[in-house]
């Protein structure tokens, strides 16, 4: 579960940012994906030394491949002071294994959303060599605290400021956490429903319930729309009018049973639900703790969402989807 930190009184004398080169679309406006059909991979992480790519059907092209970096809650899987059976599970089955949540789209260029402290080690696991375009859902240390590695990357290879987009109040929260980082960034303020257009996808920014600031983020390819949510209770109407009927939600999931905190994230229980009243066409399960209310191991999980026929799926570290 994420840290709840103030995401009020921001430091004086901090980098001035730019307002995101946002689109906004007309009410009623149909999404880019249309019919796009849904093309998934179904399949567990492979060994680093083995091709990771998604499955596409027969004659088709897929432009985008999302990839979850991390699936994890806040402690991670295992968490090293913890001898629950999931933690017990994953230091036997690297499959099991789950760092902090973010996730990367790759096209032509590579966007990354989140930096969690687990970054550095989720871009060598992928084989990625730069960042192109860097998002945030909101600024909790288990999404912000990885921050950090990238300063090199900007100071001995790109030498550039890589663009980077959140709230005001995400914003806020960098400048007070990694004031020193401010240098590397091209800070591009978002606010609430707008949209901007990258490497031929849209993105645009959804407000969710956790703390202030916090977005999710509609991904939307001329083939596939997907909504990711690694953070949030039940979805503001507003938000989830947006992504009723998308081909995939990502949503959060954090506990399993008993949900220790109803208005900022969802139970595995109460993530299928929404799932399927919105209508989403497959709903991946993410920011799993696996350590609480009650602790669950993968093995069981999977057992349990097998009574969806596919339609509902547990995400992985490393696991891709075609977009």
């Amino acid at each position: 579960m994420s840290e709840q930190r103030n995401e009020t009184d921001a430091p004086s004398g901090t980098v001035p940012r730019k307002r995101a080169a946002a689109r906004t679309e007309p009410e009623g406006a149909p999404p880019m994906s249309g019919d796009a059909p849904r093309e998934l991979d179904d399949a567990p992480p492979v060994p680093n030394d083995a091709p990771r790519e998604p499955e596409t059907a027969p004659g088709k092209r897929s432009m985008h491949t999302f990839t979850f970096l991390g699936t994890g809650a806040g402690c991670g899987v295992p968490a090293f002071f913890c001898e629950c059976p999931a933690c017990v599970e994953a230091r036997n089955d690297p499959r099991a294994r789950r760092g902090d949540c973010g996730v990367m789209i790759e096209g032509a260029e590579c966007l990354v959303i989140d930096t969690p402290p687990d970054i550095r080690h989720q871009l060598i696991r992928e084989g990625v060599r730069t960042i192109d375009r860097l998002l945030y859902t909101h600024g909790h240390f288990d999404h912000l605290g990885g921050l950090g590695e990238l300063e090199y990357m900007v100071q001995l290879v790109t030498k550039a400021e890589l663009p980077t987009f959140a709230s005001a109040a995400t914003f806020e929260g960098v400048e007070r956490e990694f004031g020193y980082m401010t240098y590397c960034l091209g800070m591009h303020e978002l606010a609430p429903f707008e949209s901007f257009e990258f490497d031929g996808a849209r993105y645009t920014a959804l407000p969710v319930t956790h703390a202030p600031g916090t977005f999710g983020y509609l991904i939307e390819t001329p083939r596939t729309s997907l909504f990711y949510a690694s953070d949030t209770g039940r979805l503001p109407d507003e938000t989830a009018e947006r992504v009723r009927g998308v081909d995939v939600l990502a949503l959060d999931a954090t506990f399993w049973k008993r949900n220790w905190s109803p208005d900022a994230h969802h139970s595995v229980q109460e993530a299928i639900e929404e799932g399927l009243e919105l209508g989403a066409g497959t709903i991946y399960l993410t920011h799993l703790a696996m350590h609480y209310d009650e602790p669950i191991t993968l093995c069981e999980l999977e057992a349990y969402v097998g009574q969806y026929d596919g339609r509902v799926k547990v995400a992985l570290d490393g696991m891709k989807i075609a977009l």
